[in-house]
């Protein structure tokens, strides 16, 4: 049996991938990129979060900047969204609409997709756009500096989101999307410490206008300055399951190398438990893209070998 024609595949194009790419290539090795082009960083409007640029850059202009760094050392991308991953001989076989490719190792850097709240969709988008809406107050809490901002969710995690915007300012309101709020004791008592205040649901609609944001309560009319939905994500672990991967509370468990339960496999950003920032997914593929080179290595050593004229 032919070996596989990769060192490396890896699924996912955002900042975590396109970073792996960027240092798989730089150590010549094969790879190719598997993007169904759902990367969160391609939403953002602008980042100033990012260090390196002062004046802020959109997550589609990140994107495309790492991409063509990529395929100027060497890597082979490709649009399309990997539905099959099986354990072959020697490595994997993956496959997606328009083909199927077979590598030694496979990277999963497939992210996550935040739950939205009831608008229209393209509604939605034009509001995130504005800033209308956010979804990282790690990322933009700065920009809602003083401003009146809500927050969709509830329990727990409700809670934590609307207290952390409480850092950045006074006007938070947290408004359930269902139905009434289900919140611990305790959790109420840090949300009067805080001054939040708080509406029951549902929360029936969204509507963004010129400069600010309606939510529609069972209790009336809101309007903020830009809206938070804590409603959660859903990480991409489809294939992590079809290869038996080991996963913990939705996300995929990995090493300290970025290795997961599979020899072979390995995962980095969004999909993995950690901070979902975008310097964050870049330093783990730059560690699981370093890991694979040198697990490679272990098993058949890497030499480079300069092509002689007429070789």
């Amino acid at each position: 049996m032919s070996e596989p024609c990769f060192d490396c595949l890896v699924i996912g194009g955002g900042p975590a991938g396109l970073t792996a790419a960027i240092y798989l290539t730089r150590y010549h090795l094969s790879l190719k990129v598997v993007d169904a082009g759902k990367s969160r960083a391609g939403l953002i409007p602008c980042t100033h979060n990012h260090a390196g640029y002062p004046g802020g850059i959109s997550g589609k202009e990140l994107i495309a900047r790492m991409k063509e760094q990529a395929q100027m050392y060497g890597a082979s991308i490709v649009t399309g969204r990997v539905t099959r991953i099986d354990r072959i001989e020697g490595g994997f076989r993956a496959e997606w609409g328009e083909g199927s490719v077979e590598a030694r190792t496979v990277l999963l850097a497939t992210g996550v997709t935040n739950r939205r709240p009831p608008m229209d969709e393209d509604l939605h988008d034009e509001a995130l756009a504005r800033g209308l809406i956010r979804y990282c107050p790690i990322c933009d809490g700065y920009e809602v500096t003083d401003k009146k901002v809500g927050v969709i969710g509830s329990g727990s995690h409700g809670v934590a989101e609307a207290i952390f915007l409480r850092g950045f300012t006074e006007d938070v309101t947290l408004i359930a999307p269902d139905t009434a709020h289900s919140i611990s004791e305790e959790d109420k008592a840090r949300l009067a410490e805080f001054d939040i205040t708080t509406v029951d649901g549902p929360c029936s609609a969204v509507a963004a206008h010129a400069d600010c944001i309606v939510v529609d309560t069972a209790d009336g009319h809101y309007t903020f300055d830009s809206v938070y939905p804590a409603l959660g994500s859903d990480t991409h672990v489809e294939l992590a399951v079809q290869l038996g991967a080991t996963l913990k509370d939705g996300n995929l468990v990995v090493d300290s190398h970025q290795r997961t339960s599979i020899p072979g496999l390995y995962a980095a950003g969004d999909v993995v438990l950690g901070l979902d920032q975008i310097s964050h997914a870049m330093g783990e593929g730059g560690v699981a893209a370093t890991t694979i080179r040198n697990d490679m290595a272990k098993v058949r050593p890497i030499k480079r070998e300069r092509l002689r004229e007429g070789r």
